[in-house]
């Protein structure tokens, strides 16, 4: 029976090495799940630079610019036009002399009238004559009854170069940077409110899983110590402190869960995706990326000479300024006495009958009081003077702002260190008292309060690298450079493989 027994031995190793292989190619081929990829900072920036109806809404501006220097060169547009004259009239001597021969005299203009913006305005076309009348034509004639037509009327000295078309077509030329600075002040603003509370939903994460953890002990040790209850080996107040404080913590697990919620649907308004909001996976949580040193002075002090440069709250004031200098010329320029020459072919049939083809004219006007113009000049220099305190204003705004981010850097690294150590020490109190209640030195309410101040300092840690990562995104924002730049990271939807 011996050898009977090796063999059927020998064959069931056999079989187990033949299907080994076939079980590890099977289990092979089935692929593990891909980790889902973490939700980053230059992502949610992104997607707010490709889809965020407000981004978007501040780049209708540009169409806004764009329809305001059409309306602008509207007023320097070719101009074609048509007129008919007819006049029926006797002649003088005719009426002296009680014959009542009425005739018909008349002309057909067709012209183009072009303004320029040095406020210089000029006429040409072609004039046909009818009529029951001889016609005599002294200038610029093309025949027996045809005219040709050129015209013109120069303003030498109020409104010449600077007039109010032309004020409004410089205008409308500094309506598209404007645009450009509205742009990039919505865009500032929605990354660092984006950043702001991009951290806050990694942080109740990191909150809500701390909690998670600290339930998770305190439901484990309910066991154990209720199970020692029934067993006599502890008493029962032990094990109902045990309970009581599991459903504490459960209290405060749920009110973070709330939390994530909260800061989840608020992170969406930021991740837009097929025109609606779109709210992140918990999957997709990252961790905190290390903590990086602080700036050296001579970065600082490039940083601030640049925001002065790009931020758009100066860029704005500049734009204000050049607008208002036009108004001012344009003020300063109402002062003068107008002297306007004009020559231009007559419109009245009768005058074109007897002979007349052109006339000119010499206009002056001069103002007394000028007091429109007087007060529109100190209008526009009481601006000018307000908008240079005000470009002071903002630059050292911008100044402070950088010093400002800077010491929330400075401090909220200090914060980490510190909350960082009070951590370790907390977990190494809270070991200690576990080990202690272990030996039945101590009671559950040491070790729970233990646990409390490890959970505590853990918390704190998370808020203050928080407030760091927080306090790195203002520093972004107050040397502007959200301003005209773009999100380096692509916008990806992912999703794991079903397992």
């Amino acid at each position: 029976m011996r050898p009977t027994w090796i063999l059927v031995v020998w064959m069931v190793l056999l079989t187990v090495a033949a299907s080994t292989p076939s079980s590890i190619a099977a289990s092979s081929a089935e692929p593990a799940p891909l980790p889902p990829i973490p939700l980053t900072l230059n992502e949610v920036l992104a997607r707010i630079d490709r889809s965020h109806p407000l981004l978007k809404g501040a780049g209708t501006e540009k169409v806004v610019a764009r329809g305001k220097l059409l309306t602008a060169l509207g007023a320097f547009e070719p101009v074609l036009g048509n007129a008919l004259e007819v006049e029926r009239f006797t002649p003088a001597q005719q009426a002296q002399a009680g014959i009542k021969n009425t005739q018909t005299v008349g002309f057909n203009d067709t012209f183009l009238e072009v303004l320029h913006p040095s406020g210089i305005k000029g006429l040409a076309g072609y004039r046909q004559g009818f009529g029951t009348s001889s016609i005599t034509i002294p200038d610029l004639n093309l025949g027996s009854t045809n005219q040709l037509l050129l015209g013109a009327n120069v303003p030498l000295l109020r409104g010449f170069l600077v007039n109010p078309e032309n004020a409004s077509l410089q205008r409308s030329g500094l309506a598209d940077p404007r645009a450009d600075i509205e742009i990039a002040q919505t865009r500032q603003d929605l990354f660092l409110a984006a950043a702001s509370q991009y951290w806050e939903w990694v942080a109740a994460w990191k909150l809500a899983d701390v909690q998670q953890r600290a339930v998770k002990v305190a439901e484990d040790r309910f066991k154990q110590i209720e199970e020692r209850a029934k067993k006599g080996l502890s008493s029962p107040l032990d094990a109902i402190e045990a309970n009581q404080e599991v459903q504490r913590r459960r209290e405060i697990l749920i009110a973070a869960t709330r939390g994530i919620e909260q800061e989840q649907y608020r992170l969406s308004l930021f991740l837009w995706e097929n025109g609606a909001p779109m709210s992140p996976a918990g999957a997709r949580v990252p961790d905190f990326p290390k903590v990086a040193p602080l700036p050296l002075p001579e970065t600082v002090k490039a940083d601030k000479l640049a925001a002065r440069t790009r931020r758009p709250e100066v860029l704005a004031v500049g734009i204000e300024a050049k607008i208002n200098n036009i108004d001012l010329e344009l003020a300063k320029n109402n002062l003068l006495p107008s002297l306007d020459l004009s020559a231009q072919p007559v419109r009245q049939p009768q005058q074109y009958v007897l002979g007349l083809g052109y006339s000119g004219e010499a206009l002056l006007r001069i103002p007394f009081l000028q007091r429109k113009a007087r007060g529109e000049v100190l209008e526009a220099q009481g601006k000018a003077d307000r908008l240079v305190l005000t470009q002071l204003f903002r630059e050292q705004q911008v100044i402070v702002d950088v010093d400002n981010a800077l010491s929330a850097v400075e401090r909220s690294k200090q914060r980490i260190d510190a909350a960082l150590q009070s951590l370790q020490l907390a977990k190494t109190l809270e070991e200690g008292e576990r080990f202690r209640f272990s030996l039945g030195a101590t009671s559950v309410l040491f070790v729970n309060l233990r646990e409390r101040l490890a959970v505590d300092s853990e918390s704190q840690w998370i808020r203050a690298v928080a407030d760091y990562q927080r306090s790195l995104a203002q520093y972004q924002w107050a040397i502007g450079t959200w301003g005209k730049s773009q999100a380096s990271a692509v916008p990806v939807t992912y999703q794991p493989r079903p397992q």
